[in-house]
């Protein structure tokens, strides 16, 4: 995966939209201009914030459908991704909770979008919504068939699940990889607003070699600096809330000090420590 070709920078700080509730889901208030509005003015407070990317999830959807969303929810996050291109100039990329990764894939080829997240490409987890199968063949065979070049962004071992078999990062990395396919992997704490371990992300980077990694979930303006001496980019959504809350809406203030706490860290293209630790797991295989 080409980060200079999709964002324009070796470190890409990608922000999240979380969407209020779509159509058919348990909390839909019926109001999809209210939905597209919120949405509006998040993406653009991210851009002004400085971000290098946007992500747009159906965060406030939950409980979420385990596999296949409704069509419904495909039709308005496609109507709002294509909006929100129309309104900032930064790569957008999709990712439809829990892990209807087809449906991304979908949205993403029709709007032109450039990337997708999945959160369980290969492997089994246990989740909320009871067992999730990766299904990395069908993605990656749908995505051939749409002629389609989205980037497939895979977490690794993701948040708010446990696998079935006692977890080993580095080889959950190869594999996602490897045998998945996947374009960069994101490594995540437990929950969400909780970072990965120190530990964890340097086992994910030396595994993953040339393969971007990205922060998932927990990264704020005081940690950053740490975390993005060994991952490629972050993926950040809570921190940079209004009053810290979830629910409350994205502060373009909050925004510009992550990103200036994250391009801060930047003296290389590549980190000393990430190339300390690639090197050393390519000579070792």
């Amino acid at each position: 995966m080409d980060l200079i070709q999709i964002f324009n920078t070796h470190t890409p700080i990608i922000g999240v939209v979380h969407l209020s509730p779509l159509p058919t889901s348990p909390r839909w208030q019926g109001k999809l201009k209210a939905v597209i509005a919120r949405a509006e003015q998040e993406a653009t407070a991210l851009a002004a914030g400085g971000v290098d990317g946007i992500i747009v999830e159906n965060f406030f959807d939950a409980p979420f459908a385990k596999d296949r969303v409704d069509p419904a929810v495909v039709s308005a996050m496609t109507l709002i991704v294509d909006r929100l291109k129309k309104m900032v100039m930064l790569p957008i990329g999709i990712n439809v909770l829990r892990n209807d990764a087809r449906s991304a894939m979908a949205i993403a080829s029709c709007v032109e979008a450039q990337f997708i997240r999945v959160n369980v490409l290969t492997g089994i987890m246990a989740t909320d919504q009871g067992l999730i199968e990766g299904r990395a063949y069908e993605l990656l065979r749908y995505r051939r068939e749409l002629g389609s070049e989205v980037a497939i962004l895979a977490d690794v071992l993701v948040k708010h699940a446990h696998p079935l078999a006692t977890p080993n990062i580095t080889n959950a990395v190869r594999d996602t990889i490897d045998r998945g396919l996947a374009d960069a992997v994101i490594l995540s704490g437990w929950s969400t607003g909780v970072p990965p371990s120190q530990e964890y992300l340097e086992l994910a980077a030396a595994a993953a070699a040339d393969t971007p990694v990205f922060i998932g979930s927990g990264a704020n303006s005081d940690n950053i600096a740490q975390l993005m001496q060994v991952a490629d980019g972050a993926i950040v959504a809570s921190s940079l809330k209004r009053h810290g809350k979830i629910t409350e809406t994205i502060d373009p203030i909050l925004v510009s000090q992550f990103v200036e706490a994250a391009k801060e860290t930047k003296t290389t293209p590549q980190q000393k420590l990430k190339k300390n630790l690639r090197t050393k797991v390519n000579s070792q295989q």
